[in-house]
């Protein structure tokens, strides 16, 4: 570094100095004649070297990241670690049927950097929060990207219909194969918005994939013995799990909200006296009067399959809840079932 002054008049000073990185700064001080020529020599290279020294780098919190629907938020949870703050867009005992535009969620958009959605027309919400948060660099990542969706009356399905969703089902978090995609995307656009936290988002991501991999296999080796069997649910959430695990799936209305025809409840109990059920599934945050009133005309129990659109704000924050409910789910399935299918 080289420090040069020159006197441009009698009370004012200007100090060039040139750093070692190439930078110039000008530093102006004011001094009577006498005090500058006695501390000249000593002040001028102080001066320099604050000149030059390098500003603190600017101190960054963790990535802000919005969720949707619960199993999204507990996927994003999963990935995110310390390195992004996940905020749930509506309250985890909402779910995506009772989705009102709130001044949180907007709020929420309008600061995020990142949205992560279902997708497959889960939230068909979103559009007009995200019109009134205009937000234009908000990312959004769409984990349905790559998965390939089923349409109502796919195989799987008695039931030729069409769900307030449209004609795609959206509920693929429930086929832990295609949840391992949703993961996998998540990791990538967290990467994308935050490359310095790139090595955290790949190393959670794998270790949650590999805890997906291990819960594929355990309800692979419980249903086995069920190929080709039928179950009953309320509304119309398991056609990914019934695909995955090769079994087939009653529903009896489309979503919670309809009220069943007396054509729904035949065909509904015509199954369930011909695959000699045990239970019909129902789920956690619905209760149903014509489902309870069938359960009891054909003398069979209720018991539960939660497709995980609603959790308590405590399980919403642990993504294993995902992987417990899972398994309790398979549980409650081969109970309803009963008997193995004699091969």
């Amino acid at each position: 570094m080289r420090a040069t002054s020159n006197l441009t008049t009698d009370f004012t000073t200007n100090l060039t100095t040139k750093c070692e990185n190439g930078y110039h700064f000008e530093v102006y001080v004011v001094l009577p004649l006498s005090r500058w020529l006695m501390r000249a020599g000593g002040l001028a290279l102080p001066l320099a070297l604050a000149a030059c020294a390098p500003s603190p780098p600017l101190a960054r919190g963790p990535l802000p990241v919005v969720t949707t629907a619960v199993p999204i938020t507990l996927f994003t949870r999963a990935v995110a670690g310390d390195c992004a703050t996940v905020t749930p867009l509506i309250p985890s005992n909402l779910g995506p049927h009772d989705v009102q535009a709130r001044p949180a969620a907007v709020a929420a958009l309008a600061q995020a950097k990142v949205l992560v959605t279902n997708g497959l027309g889960l939230e068909s919400y979103l559009g007009r929060l995200l019109e009134t948060a205009e937000n234009r660099r908000l990312l959004v990542i769409d984990t349905s990207r790559g998965v390939p969706p089923l349409t109502t009356g796919d195989q799987n399905s008695d039931h030729d219909h069409r769900h307030d969703h449209g004609t795609v089902n959206p509920h693929i978090w429930l086929d832990p194969l295609r949840a391992m995609q949703q993961v996998a995307t998540i990791r990538d656009g967290l990467a994308t918005a935050d490359p310095r936290c790139r090595a955290g988002y790949e190393q959670r991501a794998t270790a949650f994939i590999q805890q997906l991999q291990e819960l594929h296999r355990d309800l692979g080796r419980q249903l086995q013995p069920y190929v080709g069997r039928t179950f009953v649910t309320l509304h119309d959430v398991t056609p990914y799990f019934a695909e995955r695990y090769k079994l087939r799936g009653v529903v009896l209305v489309d979503v919670p909200e309809v009220n069943p025809s007396p054509a729904d409840l035949q065909r509904v109990a015509t199954a369930v006296k011909a695959s000699q059920l045990q239970a019909l599934l129902s789920e956690p945050q619905e209760g149903h009067r014509s489902f309870e009133t069938l359960a009891a005309d054909l003398g069979v129990k209720i018991s539960v399959f939660d497709p995980l659109e609603t959790a308590s704000e405590e399980a919403a924050r642990d993504p294993t809840y995902y992987l417990q409910t899972m398994r309790r789910n398979g549980a409650n399935l081969v109970q309803a079932l009963g008997a193995p299918s004699l091969r």
